[in-house]
C-alpha cells in the first residue's frame, strides 16, 4: 500500500469521492426544475434577496429584475459555472431534495473507505468543492454510505476564492493551521491540483475512467482510493 505523509487531506468531491454523473444527472436536473418557483417564493427573505443582488451583479443586471437575474442563473447552471450565487441557491434546493426526496450523495465505494482509513489513521479530513458548504454537508449526511459528517473537521467552497487560485488554498492552508507541504489535495481536475501545487500543497489526481477523467502526467495519479494510505507527517 503506498502511503502519503499529511496532517491534513483536502478532498474534492465531484469526480473525486462521488461520480459526476450523479451531479450532471441527477442534482443538476432536479435544481433546475425547481429554480424558478423557489426564488419566487423565497425571494422576500434576505437571505435570499442578498443571492439575487449578487447573481444581479456578476450578471451586469438591475437586481430588480428578476426575470434577467433567473435567466443569468439558467445560464450558468447550463454552462457548469462556478457562481457562488448559484452553487448557494442550488445547495437551498437540494435541502428540499435530500430531506423530503430521499435523495441519497453518490460516493464511491473505494472513496467512503479511503476516509474511513484515513480518518482513522489521525488525519484531518476536509472537503473544498465550489458546492456551496450547506450543499457539502447534505450529500455527506445523507449519503449512499449513511451519514459521514462525522468524519470531517471542515469544510470550503468558493467563498473562499476559486478552486484555479493557488491563493485558495493558501487560505484554506491558514484556516487549517496545518502548512501547506502537510496537507495533500485529492482532486480529478488538473488546473485545481495545479493551483494546489503551487500553493506548496501534495497533489494526488483521481483520474476516474468511469468519468473520463484523463491523468496529468504532472501529477501523481490514480483510477481510485484502493491501496491509498494517508499517515500523519
Amino acid at each position: 500500500m503506498n502511503a502519503l505523509l499529511a496532517d491534513v487531506a483536502l478532498i474534492d468531491i465531484e469526480g473525486t469521492v462521488g461520480s459526476i454523473a450523479f451531479v450532471r444527472d441527477t442534482l443538476f436536473p432536479y435544481a433546475k426544475e425547481r429554480l424558478d418557483g423557489y426564488v419566487a417564493s423565497h425571494a422576500h427573505e434576505p437571505e435570499m434577496r442578498a443571492l439575487l443582488d449578487d447573481a444581479a451583479r456578476e450578471a451586469g443586471v438591475s437586481a430588480g429584475d428578476l426575470p434577467a437575474v433567473l435567466r443569468a442563473l439558467h445560464a450558468w447552471s447550463d454552462e457548469d459555472r462556478k457562481v457562488t450565487a448559484l452553487k448557494a441557491i442550488q445547495g437551498r434546493i437540494w435541502e428540499e431534495g435530500f430531506t423530503s426526496s430521499g435523495i441519497r450523495g453518490h460516493l464511491y465505494d473505494d472513496a467512503v473507505q479511503a476516509l474511513q482509513r484515513f480518518h482513522a489513521n489521525g488525519v484531518l479530513l476536509y472537503i473544498y468543492s465550489s458546492g456551496s458548504v450547506p450543499a457539502q454537508k447534505l450529500l455527506f449526511g445523507h449519503s449512499s454510505a449513511g451519514d459521514l459528517l462525522r468524519l470531517f473537521s471542515g469544510f470550503f467552497d468558493t467563498t473562499i476564492g476559486g478552486k484555479r487560485d493557488a491563493a485558495s488554498y493558501a487560505r484554506i492552508a491558514s484556516e487549517t493551521g496545518v502548512r501547506p507541504g502537510r496537507i495533500v489535495f485529492f482532486a480529478d481536475n488538473a488546473f485545481e491540483l495545479h493551483a494546489a501545487r503551487d500553493a506548496g500543497m501534495q497533489t494526488v489526481q483521481l483520474a476516474r475512467p468511469q468519468d473520463g477523467t484523463e491523468p496529468d502526467p504532472s501529477h501523481r495519479s490514480v483510477t481510485s482510493f484502493d491501496g491509498l494510505e494517508v499517515l500523519p507527517a
